[in-house]
């Protein structure tokens, strides 16, 4: 019985030497006190880009500028993926469009020719 004893209190100590930090409650609060993680911003994280329709005003009577998101030879206006505008003046383009359409200000199915040789806004390439 009191070889139990002492094997039980030498196994205890044992333990507590192994693991140092496990034996009380105070020094592992001190250990997460000197590892906090301090919130930054994150150093990779791109600029934030923004469309090159960000800073013009939208309106249904500036064909000219219209005229850019539409194919000129089936009269569709072009998606997201071609435009790179963001969804909010994606929206309001097509909206302005579809405006100019019932209004007449456009031409439904053709681009206007006047507008045929204007330098594109977002880069798409017409075959002429």
């Amino acid at each position: 019985m009191l070889c139990v004893r002492r094997l039980r209190s030498l196994k205890t100590a044992l333990y507590v030497s192994v693991n140092p930090g496990s034996r009380s409650l105070t020094s592992e609060v001190d250990l997460h006190k000197d590892h906090m993680i301090i919130q930054m911003e994150n150093p990779y994280k791109e600029p934030q880009k923004g469309c090159t329709l960000c800073n013009v005003t939208v309106d249904f009577k500036n064909i000219q500028l219209l005229s850019q998101f539409v194919s000129p030879h089936t009269g569709r206006i072009y998606g997201r993926h071609i435009t790179g505008l963001c969804g909010i003046k994606q929206k309001e383009v097509s909206k302005a469009i579809k405006k100019a359409h019932s209004l007449g200000f456009m031409s439904v199915t053709h681009k206007h020719p006047q507008f045929m040789k204007d330098p594109n806004i977002c880069g798409i390439k017409h075959l002429d």
